[in-house]
């Protein structure tokens, strides 16, 4: 039986809305009445806060994610036959958006963080990469410095799937920004979520930057004259209106996270069966806390008490990394990334959690140890 004191979801996407539904019907009102539906100045004013919060030239909101991480492979060229690597521990939209544009993935390891294995990514470099793709897991950004002199070294671009990533930092500089560019999800669950569907590409590149404005809107041009092939991907206004919001608490979201991931830490960190992410520091990372991924001795067992104490966990990605996923053509074998899988699961991390809820959860898992 659920422990009748306790009901704490992984995620509790109806909070999203009831949280603040005076505002957001406030904002519902505002944009249906003035018909401001497509590319209006609601998501011109959400990109333009969104370059001073990113400290980046160019922002463009478009329909998801996986959109932008298409359109941003378009721009920057990558054609049949180049290869970009990138981890196996990420969703399945990352290898997806090179392979839909006609590319190769390459999946490495992961390291003990999570993020992508910096040792294991040179011996896969071959002929036909083009670029490498560090994935940004769990609101932490990967050690850019290293993956920067690999890409000089070969000749290679960075595109950055930032989804997780929003705000994170490596030496004071944003997740999205060291490459040709990255991209931001604005799923509901994410950090800054929307009320559906929503992402961004970001980019230092004036080039990319106007390719991917004609990629987004038909290939029309600012006269609305059609020059280039494209497609339909452009964040809606009214989604727009309710980050552009979201955005101007968005830093107050952030120290939540990171206070909740400091009793996470400070409580867990002497139970020898676990392996927790790394706590906030004032470090090299500035990590924003996307999810709490730690990985556990006995978690199915772990997990199962702790869903009796009426406290909700995951896997991310149903617990498959890419590598295995053979329907898909995928056949290899990555230790690293297994054994990480084996042990690996979330316990909430969301802007619900109250510090008295993140105690209880330490406590409930010291329980199931002792």
């Amino acid at each position: 039986m659920k422990d009748s004191r306790r009901n704490i979801p992984f995620f509790p996407y109806s909070e999203l809305y009831e949280s603040d539904k005076e505002n957001f019907n406030r904002i519902f009102e505002d944009v249906c009445s003035r018909g401001a539906y497509i590319l209006q100045e609601d998501l011109e004013e959400f990109e333009n806060d969104l370059k001073d919060f990113l400290n980046v030239k160019y922002v463009y909101g478009v329909a998801n994610g996986t959109d932008a991480l298409i359109l941003g492979l378009k721009a920057i060229g990558l054609s049949t036959g180049d290869e970009v690597i990138m981890p196996s521990h990420t969703y399945i939209a990352s290898p997806a958006s090179v392979h839909l544009v006609g590319g190769t993935p390459i999946l490495a390891e992961c390291s003990q963080d999570g993020m992508l294995d910096i040792g294991d990514i040179e011996h896969r470099i071959t002929d036909k990469t083009k670029a490498i793709m560090p994935v940004h897991i769990n609101g932490r950004t990967c050690k850019m410095d290293k993956i920067e002199e690999i890409a000089k070294k070969y000749g290679l671009k960075i595109v950055e799937d930032a989804a997780q990533g929003l705000g994170s930092k490596f030496r004071d500089k944003c997740a999205g920004t060291f490459g040709a560019f990255g991209t931001i999800s604005f799923y509901p669950a994410k950090l800054l979520g929307c009320f559906g569907d929503g992402g961004l590409i970001m980019t230092n590149d004036s080039a990319i930057s106007e390719k991917i404005s004609l990629l987004r809107d038909h290939g029309r041009n600012e006269e609305g004259k059609v020059i280039a092939w494209g497609y339909n991907s452009r964040l809606d206004n009214l989604q727009a209106a309710i980050l552009k919001f979201k955005l101007s608490k968005y830093e107050s979201e952030i120290k939540h996270r990171r206070s909740i991931a400091k009793i996470y830490h400070n409580g867990l960190k002497d139970i020898d069966a676990l392996k927790l992410p790394e706590p906030p520091t004032d470090g090299d990372h500035f990590d924003v806390y996307q999810n709490y991924e730690l990985r556990a001795k006995n978690r199915e067992d772990l997990r199962e008490f702790l869903t009796k104490k009426g406290i909700g966990t995951i896997i991310q990605w149903a617990g498959t990394p890419v590598h295995k996923f053979s329907d898909l053509g995928f056949d290899q074998s990555l230790e690293k990334t297994e054994e990480f899988f084996r042990e690996c699961f979330m316990i909430p991390m969301n802007f619900a959690v109250k510090e008295e809820e993140a105690n209880y959860i330490v406590d409930a898992i010291k329980e199931f140890y002792e």
